[in-house]
């Protein structure tokens, strides 16, 4: 069996989006994929909303914490296969880039954090079944043998899901 898939899931905070698809990632592509998550600015803390609607889906979230994409930057950090930043639209959000080798794409989810609180639970649900919807087009492909140009081609059309 090869190797899991390495695959970093950037955005601002790093305590909401690219929690969820770094834990989607890990839990749901049957040890394909190995997700890992960071932010440009991070929150310091996963959202409580976050937590709270990956532990109503019954997903672990021990060792889950908002980090900077810094820790991905030394010698001793895993090496990534891809990169996909996570951050909206939003007017005035920075969204991080990523230097180096690893594929790069972006799936845009509007920030469910940035919703009022009275919202929060509607916008976490939308912006996990947007990404879960982009995950499960990963997992139905035959990721593992494809080369790079068609890996990155498809992980840009899936990003538009």
């Amino acid at each position: 069996m090869k190797a899991a898939m390495n695959i970093l899931v950037l955005c601002t905070g790093n305590s909401a989006r690219s929690i969820l698809l770094e834990t989607i990632l890990t839990h749901l592509s049957d040890g394909r994929i190995k997700g890992f998550s960071a932010g440009s600015k991070p929150a310091g803390k996963v959202h409580p909303q976050s937590r709270q609607l990956l532990n109503d889906l019954h997903f672990p979230t021990v060792g889950l914490r908002s980090k900077s994409w810094d820790e991905f930057g030394g010698d001793a950090a895993p090496v990534m296969d891809a990169v996909i930043t996570v951050c909206g639209s939003a007017a005035g959000e920075t969204c991080p880039y990523w230097a180096g080798a690893p594929i790069r794409v972006h799936w845009g989810v509007d920030d469910p954090a940035a919703a009022p609180e009275a919202d929060w639970e509607g916008a976490f649900q939308t912006a996990y079944d947007k990404l879960l919807t982009r995950a499960k087009a990963l997992f139905a492909l035959p990721f593992e043998d494809m080369d790079r140009e068609t890996l990155t081609k498809e992980l840009t059309r899936i990003g538009t899901l």
